[in-house]
């Protein structure tokens, strides 16, 4: 592996999980130490960063935002700022937020992480556009778009995921071994699966009790 990487905005291929398209800045590079990924908005008009904020219990993150190029309009807990090329702004967790470009091409770069502790990629960029193909009951059409990738980078959350997906299409073996590595990554996992009726198709299965049991 080389000690660098060189890429462009748009030599980074778009995902989307239905909503705002991004370009997995972070992933493509190999990243391990902060999130960043890149927001194109194509049209005037066009909604860049998706309303939200960060303070879950499971977020807590600070963002920075670059204007890469164009101008956007942040709506920030209501409040309008332009934020022509050039323009950084910084929000806290617990503040909405929201960006529209006001140019076409207008692109954003974000950088995000939790204040106080190390980073932990969480391997979003796997799951999100599987995530529509989940919510719309296409169990068997996940495992197949997403079995390959997601077994090829281990990160927790995605192979929880594909658990899920797995018993819901009633692949029980599959269910219970990927479920069982995303629990060796994260032991919080543990106490999830036990509740989720995703698994109520293994929930007998006593390889799953064996792996839901309390430590």
């Amino acid at each position: 592996m080389s000690d660098y990487a060189v890429t462009k905005v748009d030599e980074i291929e778009e995902i989307s999980d239905g909503r705002c398209p991004w370009r997995p800045v972070r992933h493509q590079l190999g990243i391990t130490a902060f999130g960043v990924n890149a927001f194109t908005g194509k049209q005037v008009g066009d909604r860049i960063i998706n309303e939200h904020d960060e303070a879950g219990e499971h977020d807590l993150q600070e963002e920075l935002y670059l204007v890469h190029q164009g101008r956007a309009r942040f709506e920030l807990d209501g409040k309008s700022v332009d934020a022509p090329a050039g323009t950084f702004v910084y929000v806290l967790p617990d503040v909405k937020r929201t960006a529209f470009a006001e140019e076409p091409g207008t692109t954003l770069v974000a950088v995000g992480g939790r204040p106080g502790t190390a980073y932990e990629p969480s391997g979003y960029e796997l799951w999100m556009p599987l995530n529509e193909l989940y919510q719309a009951g296409e169990y068997e059409q996940v495992v197949e778009r997403g079995r390959e990738a997601i077994e090829a980078h281990e990160y927790a959350l995605p192979l929880y995921n594909l658990a899920c997906a797995e018993s819901l299409a009633g692949h029980k073996e599959d269910a219970v071994e990927h479920l069982g590595r995303a629990i060796e990554s994260r032991e919080s996992l543990r106490s999830l699966a036990r509740e989720d009726s995703d698994f109520d198709a293994v929930r007998d299965e006593p390889a799953f009790q064996e792996l839901v049991a309390e430590r």
